[in-house]
């Protein structure tokens, strides 16, 4: 090996030297080195001294900067021939490796260089700029390819040596933290080693260890996955062959991350035939892919990840190209889970994917959680896929070990200069030939490099010019990006209820996020204003302003939207219309679900029920139904009950329960039909209130003193829930504190629920009535009936031993001189005086209750019963438990919406794995925490 690489050297210096003659500038051809100041650990250089020897042997003047971190010391450069001069602007043509500071731009001159603006790099467009605006020529080292569009100009072998043995020292460190000493342990950083032949031995002796069977065996079989085929991946490998090895095919990986040998490590290489499928079906085509990667999805995220414990990555990833592992694929790769050796006394890994190593450090690419890269000196960090963050916490017990270097070469400096010197030597008198002095149609230089010029006279090249375009995509409404000169991406909040209070605390505290509120309210939209730096308010009336909402939509990367459910479709209308995904706490209404298709066509996301009940209670019940389903068992029963209800302390009041917003929509409820499914048959109740007529008992919480009745239609929740034919009683229901029932049914006999208009509640018609005349009225009796007599009318009407229901009607004022609000029918009469008789004080709290009771039959047949409870009281002068259940809720599920954790498009709910497992582990920061209780059934 060692060898070729001298052949391969001494051939490049003939080259060059034939070439030499060939240059086209006037005067002495001069090329300049300049000093690496992009980071502390760039000790590279474009040539080594060997190559700068043969260039002034040929009559090419070298300017180099001085530099006592570069990996050559100064002295062997000027032995070479090399000048040392601080001031390179005698240079026709200047090298580096990585980026030039803008101030230290030379105008009119060319630069080769790793310039990281062929994506539109946010990061360096400013340098992009610069460089145009100084009549600059740049040469990207990155863009020197063949015919066939090989890269011919790379340290990529470097970076994979280094990134393979900076992750082994990671993984040791982890397993360590995780309670595994392994051999792993004794490898230190690539930097550490003065030569790769040092960190070949390192690797041996790691190797011998495993060879005698020194991994734990808690551990299982350890599999590392090397994507890509260039050379970046061929270097890892190389490194890789010095472990007792066997390399395996793709489709052997279950058995062999089930099966496989403890003392040799199992190695996997993948390219894009083995992950890549056409959408519209058919094989891999390497023409199609190049041309157009848009028709492609991978299905690396499924079919290879879940048996690799290592992925080492070192693929090119393109803006259209699909990715690798997307944030959603990693909430399943990290979901702990069984499937490690159980052994007594050693821990179990929580989950198979221990670290990656993405050493194409592509932010938001291939590996698209991996938002920024780590460096030389914090080479790893710890990413918890359910926080969707990064910590530097090597013992939290789940998450994936992530070293991502954008400069892995920069370790091995010697050898990496002298790789890449072989490389570019050839092409130095052509670089040299693209002097500014040249003009660019006329250049006398190979193609590959003038295929590389990315910027001349001031302008991109013809074959550059789509970086304009990319730049203006980032910065408009177009490509959706929306973001504001700030960076931050923009929320738009409608409606400004008790439930949106907490939403814009959370908000407040989300960095590059900025929220804006639409209310019909001023001073609603103050209010929340107030709450943090980083939300305004504007005024909107939803029902008359339908352009300013549609400018509003159209402004923001996504809307919440806490109206009453009947705006939700219109709105969910002018979402499809502008591309932006929308997030509710509301059911899924027949008008919204009739709007899928068309919310997937437009690629957006619409996710609702992300609240406390629909929401959380869905979250809960997915939960334990993918576990026993993966345990392959079956549920056989789900009885669900939630209510919002005020503390017990709070509840002595006729209808043992309280209002914090309009009674309406409770009294409705009680009004509509329900269904259940109870012991393989389906149960029927009628509307106008017939779901009080069946109580369901309720033997959790006994202290509570609660019963409840079905709400709506359970039985669909039988397909939504995965559960249809095999779970034989499903019911969802409501929870209300005894008494409640009794209170109810008496408005109702006496005819406060309906909603038929009647004459006597006209508010434009006759004097003013009190409560006692209202009731005589719909009683048929004279309103100025003697209230004794009344009240007897009204106990006759109740029937016998209904003294409960009197003394709750008399508690509620209705046989009482308090001049009613009068609203045409009586439900709508009742509303406002139960608003103000059943009002929270000051300093009274309300209570969510919410309890699930599944019973679940194992594959062995055994029966067990799993007993969910949440219980969560509101924050006396704060936010009410309901506004912090439904509110939180909301924002921490349109908060993974936002950054791309959610990627499901159309009508959804939060009932998926990688979206109810990291939502509930959040709901814990906010004191809102499920308790479990399993016990086995005779």
């Amino acid at each position: 090996m060692l060898f070729k690489r001298q052949r391969l050297t001494v051939e490049c210096f003939k080259l060059t030297a034939r070439r030499a003659s060939a240059y086209a500038g006037r005067g002495t051809p001069c090329l300049g080195i300049r000093r690496e100041t992009i980071n502390a650990w760039e000790r590279r250089a474009p040539l080594a001294p060997g190559h700068v020897k043969k260039l002034t042997k040929n009559g090419i003047k070298v300017l180099i900067q001085p530099s006592n971190r570069r990996a050559f010391p100064i002295q062997d450069y000027i032995s070479a021939g090399a000048t040392v001069q601080e001031d390179l602007s005698p240079a026709q043509l200047i090298l580096s490796v990585k980026q030039v500071p803008i101030e230290q731009l030379i105008p009119n001159k060319t630069y080769a260089f790793f310039s990281h603006t062929i994506k539109a790099q946010q990061d360096n467009m400013d340098m992009l700029d610069t460089i145009l605006h100084r009549k600059i020529r740049l040469i990207d080292y990155e863009k020197i390819v063949n015919d066939d569009g090989k890269r011919l100009v790379m340290f990529g072998k470097w970076a994979g040596y280094a990134g393979f043995i900076d992750i082994l020292h990671g993984l040791g460190l982890r397993l360590l933290a995780l309670g595994h000493h392994t051999p792993f342990l004794h490898i230190a950083l690539a930097h550490n080693y003065s030569d790769s032949h040092m960190a070949i031995n390192a690797v041996r002796d790691c190797g011998y260890e495993i060879a005698l069977n020194r991994l734990p065996r808690s551990l299982g079989p350890l599999v590392f996955v090397f994507t890509g085929s260039g050379n970046v991946s061929q270097g890892a490998q190389e490194l890789f062959e010095h472990l007792p090895h066997e390399f395996v095919d793709a489709t052997t990986l279950p058995q062999v991350a089930q099966k496989g040998q403890l003392n040799k490590i199992y190695g996997c290489v993948v390219t894009r035939q083995d992950h890549m499928i056409r959408k519209a079906g058919g094989r891999y085509d390497k023409e199609e892919f190049t041309k157009h990667p848009e028709r492609y999805v991978s299905k690396f995220a499924s079919e290879i990840a879940p048996y690799a414990s290592v992925i080492v990555n070192g693929v090119y990833w393109g803006v259209n190209t699909p990715r690798l592992i997307t944030i959603p694929d990693t909430k399943h790769l990290l979901t702990p889970k069984s499937h490690r050796l159980d052994v007594p006394g050693c821990p179990s890994l929580p989950h198979r994917l221990i670290a990656i190593c993405d050493i194409s450090a592509d932010p938001g690419g291939s590996i698209e959680f991996m938002q920024d890269c780590t460096t030389i000196d914090k080479p790893f960090n710890i990413y918890d896929a359910d926080f969707n963050k990064t910590t530097d916490s090597f013992d939290i017990p789940s998450g994936c070990l992530v070293c991502s270097i954008d400069n892995m070469p920069a370790q091995m400096p010697v050898e990496a200069t002298e790789q890449f010197g072989n490389l570019i030597l050839p092409y130095v008198v052509d670089m040299l030939n693209c002097s500014t002095d040249q003009n660019f149609n006329k250049l006398q230089c190979r193609d590959e490099i003038k295929r590389a010029i990315i910027t001349s006279d001031g302008e991109l090249t013809p074959n550059y010019k789509y970086i304009a375009d990319l730049r203006l995509e980032q910065n408009t409404s177009h490509h959706k990006a929306k973001i504001m000169a700030s960076g931050n991406k923009r929320v738009l909040l409608l409606g400004a209820g008790m439930v949106s209070d907490p939403v814009a605390n959370y908000y407040s505290k989300q960095e590059k996020v900025n929220l804006t509120v639409a209310t019909d309210s001023q001073m609603d939209g103050q209010r929340l204003s107030n709450v943090g730096d980083n939300i305004n308010s504007v005024v909107v009336d939803v029902n008359k302003e339908p352009d300013v909402i549609n400018d509003l939509i159209a402004k923001h990367d996504l809307v919440i939207s806490l109206l009453p459910y009947t705006h939700h479709a219109g709105i969910a209308k002018l979402c499809i219309k502008n591309k932006t995904n929308m997030v509710t706490s509301s059911y899924i209404s027949p008008e919204l679900q009739a709007l899928d298709e068309e919310a997937q066509r437009a690629e957006i996301t619409v996710m609702n029920e992300s609240g406390l009940d629909p929401g959380i209670d869905h979250m809960l019940a997915a939960e334990v139904f993918d576990r026993v389903h993966d345990a392959g068992g079956k549920i056989t029963s789900f009885i669900s009950f939630c209510g919002g209800l005020p503390a017990p302390e709070a509840s002595d009041n006729a209808l043992r329960y309280k209002f914090s917003w309009s009674p309406k929509g409770v009294l409705l409820a009680l009004m509509n039909p329900a269904r259940y499914l109870k012991n393989g048959k389906i149960v029927d109740i009628k509307g106008e209130g017939g779901v009080l007529d069946d109580i369901y008992p309720i033997d959790f919480m006994p202290g509570f003193n609660l019963l409840g009745y079905a709400n709506r239609d359970s039985t669909k929740y039988a397909s939504i829930y995965g559960i249809e034919g095999e779970c034989k009683t499903l019911l969802r229901g409501t929870l209300r504190y005894e008494g409640f029932v009794e209170a109810i049914k008496a408005l109702r006999t006496v005819g406060l629920l309906s909603h038929d208009r009647k004459d006597v509640l006209n508010p434009m018609q006759g004097p003013d009535l009190t409560w006692k005349q209202i009731t005589a009225a719909l009683m048929n009796q004279n309103m100025d009936v003697f209230p004794d007599q009344l009240r007897n009318v009204v106990a006759e009407k109740l029937g016998k031993g209904k003294k409960r229901e009197i003394a709750a009607l008399e508690e509620l004022g209705l046989f009482s001189d308090v001049v009613a609000e009068r609203h045409s029918n009586p439900l709508d009469t009742l509303v406002p005086h139960l608003a103000k008789q059943l009002a929270y004080e000051k300093g009274e709290r309300d209570i969510v209750i919410l309890n699930h009771d599944i019973i679940a039959q194992k594959s062995s047949g055994i029966k067990e019963k799993h007993r969910i409870s949440l219980v969560a009281y509101g924050e006396p002068n704060g936010f009410s438990a309901m506004a912090r259940t439904v509110g939180y809720t909301t924002a921490i599920v349109s908060h993974m919406v936002l950054n791309g954790e959610i990627q499901r498009k159309g009508m959804i709910r939060p009932i998926f794995k990688e979206v109810y497992r990291p939502a509930l582990r959040r709901l814990q920061d906010f004191g809102i925490t499920a308790t479990t209780k399993t016990t086995t059934l005779g």
